[in-house]
């Protein structure tokens, strides 16, 4: 397995990622897109989930394929992102067709980034606009860090953000990844300075440190975030959302499998993960461009290609975030001897 071109989601044939922010607000949206419907499934592992349209994604749920999946911060006043994005592709003349009315299905989830510092005393719901903002940046390059649903993203230690990665299976088959890590864990070893997910880093993606050397780690568990959000009160106040992708051809039911086993890449990467107060979820997605030769094996290994490609993007959404005015926590770039 090698990354793809970009190491973006975007490297499976077809998908399209577009980000929106705002500065001020220290938030924003995501949207993950293609020219046409496409499978998709969730799995949610954490304790407290912020989702729309999740049910439908269940493999017994007759909703077949959906348009676009979207990421948001803002808690629940995010999930209004997805009915800006519902707006764009309406305009587009896509979603499902019933008679005379075409109804587009979009899935989405959020992170909570109401108390990161950013100014929250909005007049009108901004979340509607920067998803239908998202929807029209669409591309197959998009920014990583502080950017879209990760904009006001924070970890346990330092500012989170947007991140994503692929590989390239030997059969010629694309898995990515894309995340907003937000969550309640650290990714990074005490001293800030390795990641946990780095055995599974490919050459240099998020600083080429390698491993914490120190053993027996794990066993004390700091947290800046933590005593900042207990000094405002705050509780459930974490999420890592992320979407998964191929093109191999699966069924809903496959797909759900492959989230299912993605989530390996959020407990490799983020420690500890999937706690009551994360609302930790993997949408999984398949363009269905490539058929399986046989697919128990194959499935497996697109299972296991995506928890791979999930620990990197969490690492590569924290060694990406760029400081801003205002932020609570550092970025793992600003911390002394992490170059």
């Amino acid at each position: 397995m090698i990354p793809g071109p970009k190491n973006l989601i975007t490297d499976v044939p077809g998908l399209l990622v577009g980000n929106a922010q705002d500065d001020r607000l220290k938030s924003g949206a995501t949207v993950l897109t293609s020219d046409r419907p496409f499978t998709a499934s969730v799995h949610v592992m954490g304790g407290a989930p912020g989702t729309r349209e999740t049910d439908l994604l269940a493999p017994d749920k007759s909703v077949a394929q959906v348009d676009a999946i979207t990421l948001s911060g803002g808690s629940a006043f995010g999930l209004d992102a997805c009915s800006g994005v519902s707006d764009g592709l309406r305009a587009k003349g896509r979603g499902f067709r019933v008679a005379d009315a075409i109804i587009p299905i979009v899935p989405g989830a959020i992170i909570f980034d109401l108390l990161n510092g950013g100014d929250k005393y909005w007049a009108e719901n901004p979340y509607r606009a920067l998803g239908r903002a998202a929807l029209d940046a669409a591309s197959d390059s998009f920014a990583l860090g502080t950017a879209g649903a990760g904009t006001g993203a924070l970890t346990a230690m330092l500012k989170g953000g947007l991140g994503s990665s692929s590989l390239v299976l030997e059969d010629g088959t694309t898995v990515g990844a894309l995340v907003a890590a937000n969550p309640m864990g650290s990714v990074t070893t005490p001293g800030d300075r390795h990641f946990w997910a780095a055995p599974f880093e490919i050459g240099d993606e998020f600083g080429g440190l390698g491993p914490d050397p120190s053993a027996g780690l794990g066993r004390r568990l700091e947290s800046r975030r933590l005593e900042l959000m207990e000094a405002q009160a705050s509780e459930r106040a974490n999420t890592t959302i992320a979407i998964v992708a191929t093109d191999a051809d699966l069924t809903k039911a496959q797909c759900q499998r492959m989230a299912v086993a993605a989530h390996d890449g959020i407990g490799r990467a983020t420690v500890p993960a999937h706690s009551p107060s994360d609302g930790d979820l993997v949408f999984s997605v398949s363009t269905g461009e490539r058929p399986m030769t046989l697919p128990e094996r194959d499935l497996a290994l697109v299972g296991h290609a995506a928890a791979l490609c999930l620990a990197r993007a969490i690492a590569r959404a924290i060694y990406l975030a760029t400081p801003a005015d205002g932020d609570l926590l550092p970025t793992w770039s600003s911390i002394s001897g992490n170059q």
